[in-house]
């Protein structure tokens, strides 16, 4: 953590995660102004320093566990504004000289002390580095599809149903943007869709005293980039997570009972209700699905729902292999730690 130079009217701390992001933090109201997609080099950030500025620029001074880097500001999760290099094999410690021009570092096991000329020509040309982090590139599957499903947005917003001519424009309402990321296949908390909403909102409040409610294509891209995992769960960490809830009867794999599993949902992290619950495993495990095929009258369908529970679609003992197979469709555990891990 960091405090962020004086850029704009607002004050703000920065924050950077172990999953690559970084965060502005209004210091007045607390709240999460901006997230972007920070410097990505294997291990995430340990210490940042900003530097002081040079000709009106600002540069933030950062290290890995094993690579010290540069990251132009302000910050806007352009992937060519930041440049690493390999210094040590376990750095310890990062500072700067008075005037910013030469950082120093000190490594662990090895017992020396680095010091770097702070010099970087970077930076890129509008969105294209943006558009190189989709699959494809520019023009590519992703970019195509993001431009469909946003146009979609805009039919949606207007009503699917309706005969009216359509009003075609270059924005969407910022309360279609959750609809958008869930159809690319980024499933936020309703937590980190309120951040994504606020960063909108009031990103030019300070300024102008005015809300923003429509966002346009570029910055729905640069939102899901920024805002979007890095990398998806992998097996070991579903497995790991099983192998700490869960129990373990010296024979099968690890398992979480099913009212443990139902407590768990209900009450850490985001709260669901049990009706919720059981839809989402409904919906997850396809038994909604099977029940809109099976024949029956309105009668026999209104008493099968009113019977409808978490013991229907949750089986008693909820084990990875089981959860992410049966319940998420993905492949097993074994086979995710092989491959590529599914993002969401």
């Amino acid at each position: 953590m960091t405090w962020y130079p004086p850029l704009t009217t607002e004050r703000f701390l920065l924050t950077a995660s172990d999953r690559h992001k970084m965060k502005l933090l209004n210091t007045t109201t607390n709240m999460c102004r901006k997230t972007v997609l920070g410097p990505t080099y294997e291990s995430p950030v340990q210490k940042m320093v900003v530097l002081p500025a040079t000709k009106d620029s600002y540069y933030l001074a950062f290290i890995t566990k094993d690579k010290v880097g540069l990251q132009i500001l302000p910050l806007d999760g352009n992937p060519y504004r930041s440049q690493a290099v390999l210094c040590h094999r376990d750095i310890s410690q990062l500072a700067c000289s008075f005037d910013g021009r030469f950082l120093f570092t000190s490594g662990g096991a090895d017992c020396t002390v680095l010091s770097w000329q702070a010099a970087a020509t970077l930076g890129g040309s509008n969105l294209d580095p943006f558009f190189a982090l989709l699959e494809g590139g520019r023009g590519g599957p992703e970019c195509r599809e993001m431009e469909e499903f946003f146009y979609y947005c805009q039919l949606r917003h207007q009503g699917i149903d309706s005969m009216a001519t359509r009003q075609v424009s270059s924005c969407i309402p910022l309360s279609e943007v959750p609809f958008l990321m869930r159809a690319l296949g980024f499933f936020p908390t309703e937590q980190e869709l309120e951040d994504m909403q606020n960063e909108v909102k009031f990103s030019k409040y300070a300024e102008t005293g005015q809300y923003v409610t429509d966002v346009d294509l570029a910055e729905v891209l640069q939102l899901y980039v920024n805002h979007r995992p890095v990398s998806g769960v992998s097996g070991e960490e579903l497995a790991e997570s099983f192998r700490v809830l869960g129990l373990w009867d010296g024979s099968g794999p690890p398992a979480i009972p099913r009212h443990q599993l139902l407590e768990l949902l209900q009450a850490r992290g985001e709260h669901m209700r049990e009706d919720e619950v059981a839809e989402c495993f409904a919906v997850l495990s396809g038994e909604h699905m099977r029940e809109e095929e099976e024949e029956e009258d309105e009668e026999e369908l209104v008493a099968r729902n009113e019977e409808f529970s978490v013991d229907r679609v949750v089986p008693e003992w909820m084990s990875a292999e089981t959860f992410a197979g049966h319940i998420l469709g993905f492949p097993s555990c074994t086979q995710m730690s092989e491959g590529s891990s599914p993002s969401g």
